[in-house]
């Protein structure tokens, strides 16, 4: 047994910034350590050691495994054909090897623990140098972490509270929400299930920054991924407890910030007791039906990258906190944004904020442009070219329908009479249907009810192609079609009213503009209904038909 001491020797992989920069060498089963003792011993002069200090020194077998035996490294050393410490690649795939084969495979052959597996004897091992005071617990980052000041970041051992979000009754629950909710794409739902299998502990307490103070320990501030949670519940009541941003305005309840208490908010968002004779029973009644009235959460919208953690988050507090009646019923997850297909960034010079786009491209154009760019999880992209054509085309549109509008007062005055105005042609008023009309007026209906339901899926994509590119190629086949006899003016003033209601959500000011300059309507755009009279469902035999004719036609 050697008893003179420990020698410290150069080794070239070890990093001096990582735990003490020393390292225990095993050379039987790392090999990383073998090619180090192995390079010693060839070259001592260019490592300025003395020969004396390696030379009687051969890897010691500390566990067996079925694969490579008690000599781990020197086998591997010799199979990947490792020459020496600079062979970082393959050593990188030896350590890999080795580590795993002897952690899951392996049992020890030397020491009290000979015979044992090696994933037991670890633990034994570790608790027993802890309890003899021969080693104490130490934590790292897996790799290197910059704050965003630019310094290096270290562990602290300091004391935590966690939430338990993997308890597995709470997770039944959490499990039990998500299949109820909407989460608008099967991407999303997959990513949810995948992190309620995982998430377990989450530290939840900090000492400083913004948040609310962890109500047992107020020194401390509980995070922001878990402390946001459920803040949209506030939103049901801010309008009764103050006028103003800051609160300083009291609102027309007259409660004040003292008298809501923890008995207080547990009355209102928790349906509890109030203690009797509360002084502010009558108007903390009205608190909470409002807040009844307005919760659930309708729809959560946020990024992708929050459905690790704050999301789910979002989810596990309110299932532990509310009644099923009031768990959020969807979560809307959406992708970053890039610029003309480029990531954006202030140093590249690929930068565009929300203030410069509306300056360059008008807010309806640069509206158009981002719900033209994506709606699923995958990074949407704004094309300056987009909202460039949109000018143009909101400008041609706008054009058109002031021609239209000229066409239709004129029918309007002459029922029975042809009517033109510029680029548009009218048939008589009184004119009955042809089936070139009913064709129209069929597709029609099935784009607005496309356009409906994509509104309602939040998909503001779908809602632009069916309700404004599709639209727009369907006048212009109906005005084609129908050159030599006309278009009819009811089915034109329905089109003109569908297209500007159709497209009011992503363009208002534009469709205000036309809504009531061009088209005389008394009232906002923003107090029209959506379309009442649209079939059940496409009248797809007719529009077949009319497909049928104009591939007919064509051919003729």
């Amino acid at each position: 047994e050697y008893k003179d001491g420990v020698y410290v020797l150069p080794m070239e992989n070890v990093l001096a910034t990582k735990g003490t920069g020393v390292v225990t060498s095993v050379p039987s089963d790392s090999p990383d350590d073998y090619a180090a003792l192995r390079d010693l011993k060839k070259k001592p002069e260019y490592y300025n050691i003395d020969p004396k200090w390696v030379e009687a020194f051969n890897p010691i077998a500390v566990l067996s495994t079925e694969a490579y035996g008690e000599m781990s490294a020197p086998t591997l050393c010799d199979k990947l054909k490792i020459n020496s410490q600079k062979d970082r690649v393959q050593l990188a795939e030896a350590k890999e090897a080795a580590y795993k084969e002897g952690f899951y495979s392996g049992t020890m052959s030397i020491g009290e623990f000979k015979g044992l597996p090696v994933q037991v004897a670890k633990q034994m091992v570790r608790a027993q140098l802890i309890e003899c005071h021969d080693a104490v617990p130490y934590a790292e980052p897996e790799g290197l972490v910059m704050s965003r000041s630019g310094d290096e970041c270290v562990v602290a051992l300091c004391d935590q509270w966690y939430i338990t979000y993997g308890e597995e009754a709470w997770k039944a629950l959490t499990k039990k929400c998500l299949a109820q909710l909407n989460t608008y794409s099967d991407d999303t739902r997959t990513q949810f299930e995948a992190k309620l299998d995982w998430l377990n502990e989450w530290a939840c307490a900090r000492s400083f920054g913004l948040g609310s103070k962890v109500p047992w320990e107020e020194s401390l501030v509980i995070e922001s991924l878990s402390d946001s949670t459920i803040y949209m519940s506030y939103y049901t009541v801010s309008h009764l407890l103050h006028r103003s941003l800051d609160g300083s305005e009291i609102g027309p309840l007259g409660i004040t910030a003292e008298d809501m208490d923890y008995f207080a908010w547990d009355y209102v968002l928790l349906g509890k007791d109030l203690p009797s004779g509360h002084s502010k029973a009558a108007e903390l009644a009205e608190l909470r039906r409002s807040y009844l009235y307005w919760y659930p959460v309708d729809i959560r919208s946020s990024a992708k990258d929050l459905v690790q953690n704050h999301l789910t988050f979002f989810m596990y507090i309110h299932t532990a906190m509310f009644p099923e009646r009031e768990w959020p019923r969807s979560i809307r997850v959406n992708g970053h944004l890039l610029l003309n297909s480029e990531k954006m960034s202030k140093s590249t010079g690929n930068s565009l904020s929300l203030r410069e786009a509306c300056d360059r491209y008008g807010a309806d154009a640069t509206r158009i442009a981002l719900a033209v760019a994506g709606d699923s999880m995958e990074d949407a992209n704004f094309e300056e070219e987009t909202a460039e054509a949109e000018i143009l085309r909101l400008f041609n549109l706008k054009e058109w329908v002031t021609d239209a509008l000229v066409a239709l007062a004129a029918s309007e005055k002459s029922p029975s009479e042809e009517t033109r105005a510029e680029s548009v042609f009218l048939c008589p008023a009184s004119a009955l249907f042809t089936a070139l009309d009913r064709v129209f007026d069929a597709k029609m209906d099935m784009y607005t009810l496309a356009t409906g339901a994509a509104y309602e899926a939040t998909m503001y994509r779908d809602a632009l192609k069916n309700g404004m590119y599709e639209f727009l190629n369907l006048r212009d086949w109906y005005r084609e079609a129908s050159a030599a006899t006309g278009m009819h003016p009811t089915l034109l003033r329905k089109w003109i009213n569908r297209q500007v209601i159709q497209l009011c959500p992503v363009a208002p000011h534009w469709c205000e503009h036309v809504w009531r300059t061009l088209m005389g309507n008394t009232t906002s755009i923003m107090n029209a209904r959506w379309p009442t009279d649209l079939p059940a469902d496409v009248d797809h035999a007719l529009i077949a038909a009319g497909d049928y004719m104009t591939k007919l036609t064509k051919s003729v």
